[in-house]
């Protein structure tokens, strides 16, 4: 008897450790949650697409590893890559008095200048990505992550040249929101370096508000009718990881095998990889959407908590070709390049 009182004893002192174990560990994850050092800081994040939309999912991935890392409490807002959406969206996000805003400068200047004087006004760090807003950060204050648009565009056009071995004369399309002030400045870069070098090129307009880039397939009617028309073309420019992906759509509407057309661009994603993988993309310059994601986060919880200035960083890595995509196909699949 006394054995089984003994034996009882032990079994209920050994659930009782394990109890508190287990007590003990969720204080110290909670303390650890408590403790991350910008966990009291409000932000909300412009994402620039919708969800899903291939450029769109490696920004968010991006924002969402630097919430986890800093704790900051971040409100996500989808456009559609539509300026006009952006700006209404913007207002309303300073209404809402967050300490800072990530915002996407596809809009450009004129239109953000007011809203970032009452940002400002109002004490909200604002970080912009992907598109510069030049003449509003002098003024305004704010950081930027992103590429320098214009040399950008101008580089993809001279490594073209070299990877398609093309001469004066040689025809090319190029797609781009040509007009646009601020987004528009890359692709005429682009359009502009092929031109100085001899080729003659067509550029075809994307509409606005973000259409074609929710909807590559939306395109195919223009491309074709180009392609067509000019049986000539040796190869054809996209103005985003959306586009590209989709070369394949672009080739099989008119009949032709992966490489007929050479096609290039910007961006990377599973989709590019495996357009790569088929032959359809031979050239991609590479602008990081993850630390668009990340930095601006990153740099908002700086300034808030630290009083640090707002970052500028420059996100284009470089170029990805037919024999180096291999080496970042396990990361585009992860959604990180």
């Amino acid at each position: 008897m006394t054995r089984k009182i003994l034996w009882m004893l032990l079994s209920f002192l050994l659930v009782a450790a394990l109890v508190l174990a287990s007590c003990a560990k969720e204080e110290v994850v909670g303390e650890e949650e408590e403790e991350k050092w910008a966990s009291d800081v409000e932000i909300i994040f412009f994402v620039g697409g919708d969800p899903g939309d291939t450029f769109s999912t490696v920004v968010y991935n991006g924002a969402l590893q630097a919430a986890a890392d800093t704790g900051a409490q971040v409100e996500y807002v989808f456009s559609g890559w539509d300026p006009e959406r952006m700006i209404n969206q913007l207002r309303e996000a300073i209404a809402k008095r967050p300490d800072g805003i990530a915002m996407m400068g596809h809009a450009g200047d004129e239109a953000i200048m007011p809203l970032a004087e009452d940002a400002y006004e109002a004490g909200i760090v604002m970080m912009y990505m992907n598109v510069d807003v030049p003449l509003v950060r002098p003024i305004y204050g704010g950081g930027y992550v992103g590429a320098n648009l214009e040399i950008q565009g101008s580089a993809l056009a001279d490594e073209a040249i070299k990877v398609y071995d093309l001469e004066p004369g040689d025809f090319l399309v190029v797609v781009g929101p040509f007009g646009e002030p601020g987004r528009g400045v890359r692709e005429a870069a682009t359009a502009d370096r092929l031109e100085e070098k001899g080729m003659i090129v067509e550029r075809i307009t994307s509409p606005p508000g973000g259409g074609w880039a929710s909807d590559p397939s939306l395109a195919i009617p223009v491309l074709s009718a180009a392609f067509l028309a000019n049986p000539e073309v040796k190869a054809y420019c996209t103005p985003g990881g959306q586009f590209l992906g989709a070369a394949d759509l672009y080739g099989e509407a008119i009949g032709s095998e992966p490489g007929d057309i050479g096609a290039f661009g910007y961006d990377l994603s599973a989709a590019v990889i495996r357009m790569f993988e088929e032959g359809w993309v031979q050239l991609t310059s590479d602008q990081q959407p993850y630390l668009q994601g990340y930095i601006p986060i990153l740099s908002i919880c700086l300034a808030v908590e630290y009083e640090l200035a707002p970052m500028n960083v420059d996100t284009s890595k470089g170029f990805i070709y037919a024999d180096t995509y291999a080496a970042v196909k396990a990361l585009a699949e992860e959604g990180i390049r």
